[in-house]
């Protein structure tokens, strides 16, 4: 006689590497060294690295890079395609399970949690709900907006955060339920993986010396190219790559409002406040156990500091018996 299945029989564990950190921290070199070493392949986990556009001034891996090890997840969007953390969790998840080694690599906080913990099933808006958050955005102000919420998710939201107030109404006016109750509801977390994170976590002063350096970078590579080409399509200024580090500042300076090293210095300002909240997010999340968890205090700055000791070191933490 066949003894019947188990309901309750565990789920062979795979292991997946979490790489992790702020803007300009060396995720990317990191990345492409382990994949490189385990024959990895690297999976996007940066909202505006997901366009097609701006390749420069988003800092997405260049070709040569991409030539190393294969590259998933990076500039697969139109501009006027916004990503979302369901849409990411859902492509991501498709990457997982076709890679021999995945290694996810980013720096937006919400897409690691979306992965690992799950997402609520929130319903999709109605197109007539999306206009009418987009009309009303426009006439009143994002706290006017924020006003017409449920209290409980107008508790959760900044009034001044445009973005999501919008996104909040939308469910609200589709629904009939606030934002709050969709998330209030369980969640499914990932399933067949033992997810090991590595968190870059480099010096403030280390990470602002970088970012300046690195702007100066995409200059020379052609940024200001990247954001006249963007602006001569006449794009959405509410669309999401609009708001990419350097885009605002770089618009701003091509209509004349202010000269390119205002410009410059803008941009590394308001890069280096959002890698402080990057910073802050990630230490205070709890995506996997400290037991599944290691924190580097330096930031990588190419494949070549990258030692051979290093290296393993991290791979066998990837690799260890859950």
């Amino acid at each position: 006689m066949t003894a019947p299945d188990r309901p309750d029989r565990a789920i062979p564990q795979r292991p997946l590497a979490l790489i992790a950190g702020p803007t300009a921290s060396g995720k990317s070199a990191l990345a492409l060294a382990l994949a490189t070493r385990l024959g990895g392949t690297i999976i996007n986990a940066d909202a505006m690295q997901c366009y097609a556009a701006l390749r420069v001034l988003t800092a997405r891996p260049s070709p040569e890079d991409e030539s190393q090890a294969p590259h998933r997840l990076y500039g697969v969007r139109a501009i006027t395609s916004p990503t979302s953390a369901a849409w990411w969790r859902e492509a991501a998840l498709s990457e997982l399970n076709a890679a021999a080694f995945p290694i996810i690599c980013g720096g937006t906080g919400l897409y690691f949690s979306a992965l690992i913990h799950g997402l609520n099933d929130i319903p999709a808006p109605t197109e007539e709900a999306r206009r009418e958050a987009r009309a009303l955005l426009a006439a009143l102000g994002p706290e006017a907006l924020h006003a017409k919420l449920d209290p409980p998710t107008a508790a959760r939201l900044k009034p001044q955060d445009s973005q999501r107030i919008a996104r909040a109404y939308e469910v609200l006016r589709s629904t009939g339920q606030g934002l709050a109750h969709w998330q209030s509801r369980p969640t499914t977390g990932l399933q067949g993986f033992t997810p090991r994170l590595i968190l870059l976590d480099p010096p403030r002063e280390a990470l602002k010396d970088a970012i300046a350096h690195r702007f100066d970078t995409m200059l020379a590579l052609g940024a200001l190219d990247e954001v006249r080409a963007l602006l001569a399509h006449s794009p959405d200024p509410s669309l999401p790559l609009m708001r990419a580090h350097g885009v605002p500042e770089l618009a701003a300076h091509l209509q004349g409002e202010i000269t390119l090293p205002e410009a410059r210095a803008r941009a590394i300002a308001a890069t280096s406040r959002y890698t402080k909240r990057q910073a802050t997010w990630f230490r205070h999340q709890k995506l996997v156990s400290s037991a599944d968890m290691q924190i580097i205090h330096s930031r990588i700055t190419s494949t070549e500091q990258l030692s051979e000791s290093f290296i393993a070191n991290l791979t066998n933490f990837i690799n260890q018996a859950g």
